[in-house]
């Protein structure tokens, strides 16, 4: 009985830490996609999920899946950046420079340097990627930000 016990709540939580479905978010802060227009070739994609590296992976698939719906067959990154909304708990050091101007007309720079560390034993909860891409169509340009939209989906389709 406990071996059956132990064995489902191992399945539970496994069951918890997984990854939901590829396709697009049901809501803000869901799991999946948000896609949104900037011009008639440029979109910010968004993937929001449990692990940085599958939320990359789907936000590239998403790109590619973009550009071949627009008959266009390549897209070039041309911002992207990682959140995994920990504003406390996670690790990691910071720097900050700040200036002021006082009414004496003096004027001071701060620097100051800080190291987080994680005292609690909670999860780090969902990861975004976020990407801005600009898609077009003929062949891609030698440049290591273009991807050619077909290959991504044959090596990322299952991600």
């Amino acid at each position: 009985m406990k071996t059956w016990l132990a064995a489902s709540a191992l399945v539970l939580l496994g069951a918890c830490a997984t990854s939901a479905p590829y396709g697009p978010a049901a809501n803000d802060g869901a799991k999946g996609y948000t896609v949104l227009p900037i011009e008639n070739n440029r979109f910010r994609i968004t993937y929001t999920d449990s692990s940085m590296d599958l939320a990359r992976s789907r936000a590239l698939r998403r790109a590619a899946e973009i550009t071949l719906e627009k008959g266009d067959d390549w897209f070039q990154i041309v911002t992207a950046y990682s959140d995994t909304g920990e504003l406390a708990g996670g690790s990691g050091t910071s720097v900050s420079v700040g200036g002021a101007t006082g009414s004496g007309g003096r004027s001071s720079v701060g620097l100051g340097v800080g190291i987080s560390l994680p005292l609690g034993g909670g999860s780090s909860g969902p990861v975004e990627h976020v990407m801005e891409i600009v898609t077009a169509p003929g062949p891609k340009p030698d440049d290591p930000n273009a991807y050619d939209a077909s290959d991504v989906l044959a090596n990322l389709g299952g991600a």
